[in-house]
């Protein structure tokens, strides 16, 4: 059945907000979130660690700064306290990212236990999972991800573990890897072209033959689904195969698309449908599922990514992030002399909805529409 993106209305009068039928935590958020704090509340007496950030959100994890938890590395994998300085009875909770088998093995040489308080989203885990599977009849992965994000380098370390695998940032590096499958580049280019991000051992030459595509759980599903089409249809091509015989050569891992990020993205469209003035989008500025709905919004009508209800200074005055050059910019007149104004809202999927929340009632202290909300939850819920 076809699903319902169509937005919720807030009418403040002079002020309208359609917000996405699908946004913020996602299950496997929540359940990062929960067992973190539930880690902490159990353990008073131990000193507990974060192997790299929970999930891509300011407040989150200060919070969890705030109650004690010390973070082992940054989001690109950078040591910030060496695992020399833990012992065996430190706990250390696994992010929703998930991690490394090395890392992994690394912390249970010094005696961690990390299954008990790991948090990895199960959708990441079904990543690997199908990995295994497809590595298992032969084929190569082939995951499409951020190289340097949190999540891909731990799907790369699990998929690489039983097969060959390389990891393309989008389209452009996609096409580029298809023509070492048809024999159109040399294969010694393609060690310096994909450079860190191909496993030991990769022979171009051979393990480009049978192929599976993964993914970042996190990227845009049409991205992701475009590239799996566009390999696809390269090696039916380049080996003369029908429908029928493609998987011979193409494993079929459409079922390694996260819903949530589907639902959050699909509401997003749905949201777009509607007629406005411009978009705000909520989250993490390193969040990449909350990038992907500023790229989406961006498309249609001016878009404005902020982290928090703090940064819409004024009805005037709007501090955002541009994550092209990866700094913030105060932008003035952001809302139109138009009345009514129409913005669309919608947030990332590590976005608590208490910071949507705070968002809409800044926006309507703006137009003095403060005392509509609790008449408009009451409505709602």
């Amino acid at each position: 059945m076809k699903r319902d993106y169509t937005p919720t209305l807030l009418d403040f009068g002079s002020l309208r907000i359609c917000l996405a039928r699908h946004f913020g935590f996602c299950y496997g958020v929540e359940n990062a979130i929960e067992i973190s704090f539930r880690t902490i509340e159990e353990n008073p007496d131990k000193r507990i660690f974060l192997l790299s950030e929970m999930i891509h959100n300011p407040q989150v994890n200060a919070d969890l700064r705030e109650r004690g938890v010390q973070f082992l590395q940054d989001t690109q994998g950078r040591q910030i306290i060496p695992f020399t300085d833990l012992n065996r009875d430190d706990l250390v909770v696994i992010p929703a990212f998930g991690t490394t088998l090395e890392i992994e093995k690394e912390l249970n040489s010094i005696g961690i236990t990390t299954e008990k308080y790991n948090t990895t989203c199960p959708f990441v885990e079904k990543v690997w999972n199908r990995s295994d599977q497809i590595a298992g009849k032969g084929y190569s992965i082939i995951i499409h991800g951020k190289p340097r994000h949190e999540e891909t380098r731990a799907t790369f370390s699990h998929a690489s573990l039983n097969a060959p695998a390389v990891i393309v940032n989008d389209m452009k590096e996609a096409s580029e890897l298809a023509k070492y499958i048809k024999g159109e580049k040399p294969a010694a280019q393609f060690y310096a072209e994909f450079n860190g991000r191909f496993s030991s051992g990769f022979d171009v030459t051979t393990h480009l033959q049978r192929i599976g595509v993964v993914n970042q759980t996190t990227q845009l599903a049409t991205d992701t689904q475009a590239i799996a089409d566009f390999l696809r249809l390269t090696m039916k091509e380049h080996y003369s195969l029908t429908d029928e015989n493609i998987g011979e050569r193409f494993a079929d891992t459409r079922d390694t698309l996260c819903y949530a990020t589907n639902d959050n993205q699909s509401a997003a469209i749905g949201l777009l449908e509607t007629p406005a003035d411009l978009a705000i989008v909520v989250g993490g500025y390193n969040s990449s599922n909350t990038t992907h709905l500023v790229e989406l919004c961006e498309e249609r009508l001016p878009t404005y990514f902020i982290q928090s209800e703090e940064k819409l200074i004024s009805k005037e005055n709007v501090l955002h992030y541009n994550f092209d050059t990866k700094q913030e910019l105060l932008t003035s007149g952001f809302l139109t002399d138009r009345q009514p104004v129409t913005v669309l809202l919608t947030s990332g999927a590590s976005c608590p909805d208490a910071v949507v929340e705070a968002v809409i009632r800044k926006l309507a202290s703006f137009y003095n529409a403060e005392e509509k909300i609790d008449d408009l939850i009451q409505q709602f819920s």
